[in-house]
């Protein structure tokens, strides 16, 4: 299977809507609004980094990267996620690819970090580890990690994008 990592296109949009929808359709931890999420970091100019993961001309995965806002004050922090992929593709590590490209372009930016809200066992094997320094407020520590590009990691809380407080359709 040859899997091709790129940005997004224009003409990606309605398909990366779809493939996030249907990816996190039956996800136990999720509003099911990751879709409304994506649509609103693009729509405000906060979708840093748009990756989509296609299989034979069809988009099969998508990932996004969004500023994140520290308490303290420090810039160049970022947020990973949603990671979508169509749920027949799970399991088979492209979702692992995104993650590593979208981590690999945030170095070449010269990011200073990154953060993930997720499962402990899935995000550690990409750097990321819980850090009792960096909070998001509401959620569980464990599953709040963080993964400096840096020297330090800063004692601070995290605000995530406006876009990701939405509301289910349901």
């Amino acid at each position: 299977m040859h899997i091709i990592i790129r940005t997004e296109r224009s003409d990606d949009i309605t398909l990366i809507r779809s493939v996030t929808k249907q990816a996190f359709a039956n996800a136990e931890h999720s509003n099911h609004c990751e879709h409304f999420v994506v649509s609103a970091l693009r729509h405000s100019g906060a979708l840093t980094l748009s990756l989509v993961a296609e299989l034979g001309g069809h988009i099969i995965g998508h990932v996004a990267v969004s500023p994140v806002e520290l308490s303290n004050g420090v810039g160049r922090w970022f947020g990973l996620g949603p990671v979508s992929v169509l749920p027949e593709f799970q399991g088979q590590g492209i979702g692992s690819q995104l993650i590593n490209q979208a981590i690999a372009a945030l170095h070449s930016r010269q990011a200073a970090g990154c953060v993930v809200l997720g499962e402990p066992t899935y995000y550690n094997r990409f750097g990321f580890k819980a850090e009792p320094s960096m909070v998001l407020e509401g959620v569980p520590a464990e599953y709040f990690q963080v993964q400096s590009f840096g020297d330090s990691i800063p004692n601070c809380s995290v605000a995530y994008h406006d876009g990701f407080y939405c509301e289910s359709e349901a």
